[in-house]
């Protein structure tokens, strides 16, 4: 007999967890926030979990309280006998910070795998981490799902007859070659150089755009100056059009404004993060059916990597 399944949602994803819940066929748990007049906060789970699959929602994108909310959330149901409980962490914040790369700086990815687990996490569900290596920070499962599906449907719609995939930076080059491969095109590297941190310098375009139509492919666009001066380069190499999928977007700064103001035609993301405005640029892919079929096949110990392109 299968255990109950209890989806909840943290405050700053209900808008991806109620579309989730829709697809897997029940509605969000009840669950609410308690804010004191000193900025603390306590979850409150208002039914009961004892024994139950349990399922929170919430992407740690800033500010720090979404992860903390989660992290009081785990405790809460972990202290009620939850039966299981699993993050379901659509965009993994810190994901960046995933190595030592200067004198006295934390590993900030595998600090937060650690308050997960110490909070009473036992799996973590999230999609298109920006490095596959965090997910040996756990010593819990980790589900890791891939946008590939999502933006491979919505291609597979459109004349790709013309179209040459591209890399923004060297670290986005395994995700653009999986596109690449599965439509049979051609791959474009563009080779990124930093002065400092979230500053390009200098992009080198490796390969022929002639003409064609780039797709640039990367994880998430934050400030959006390495997409933008990307696609720049391709445009100045002879492309007839630049757009861009990536799957999470953060957008931070003047990031609205530098792709409103770029040759981008078009940026396709996911719905990992809300966004904090519209732009006529910008297009919006849910993740919702595809995380709702993870949290199925996790309940009925089913594969999750059937859910992988090529699985």
């Amino acid at each position: 007999m299968l255990i109950d399944v209890k989806l909840f949602s943290g405050t700053q994803s209900r808008y991806l967890a109620e579309k989730i819940a829709d697809y897997y066929g029940q509605p969000l748990g009840d669950i609410t926030l308690k804010r004191f007049s000193d900025g603390e906060m306590q979850p409150i789970i208002n039914e009961s979990v004892r024994g139950a699959y349990v399922f929170f929602i919430q992407s740690t994108f800033a500010p720090a309280e979404n992860l903390m909310e989660l992290l009081l959330m785990i405790d809460a149901a972990r202290r009620a006998s939850a039966g299981y409980i699993t993050c379901v962490i659509p965009y993994f914040g810190y994901a960046r910070q995933d190595r030592k790369d200067k004198p006295r700086v934390p590993i900030s990815a595998k600090l937060i795998a650690e308050l997960l687990q110490a909070a009473g996490a036992n799996r973590v569900m999230t999609m298109d981490l920006h490095a596959d290596q965090i997910q040996g920070f756990f010593d819990i499962p980790v589900d890791h799902l891939k946008s590939e599906p999502i933006y491979i449907s919505y291609l597979e719609k459109q004349d790709l007859t013309n179209v040459t995939f591209a890399s923004p930076d060297m670290g986005s080059v395994k995700r653009a070659r999986t596109y690449a491969k599965y439509f049979e095109r051609n791959l474009v590297i563009c080779d990124k150089y930093r002065k400092r941190a979230n500053e390009v310098a200098e992009i080198t375009v490796i390969g022929d755009v002639e003409g064609d139509d780039v797709i640039l492919i990367d994880d998430l666009v934050d400030t959006a100056g390495t997409l933008c001066r990307a696609a720049e380069s391709l445009m100045e190499k002879g492309a007839r059009s630049v757009r861009a999928l990536c799957t999470h977007p953060v957008l931070s700064g003047n990031a609205y404004e530098l792709i409103e103001k770029s040759p981008l035609t078009e940026l396709v993301v996911c719905d990992t993060i809300p966004l904090r405005r519209e732009s006529p640029k910008i297009k919006v892919l849910s993740t919702a059916k595809l995380f709702a079929r993870a949290i199925r096949n996790t309940h009925e110990h089913r594969s999750i990597s059937a859910l992988f392109v090529g699985e």
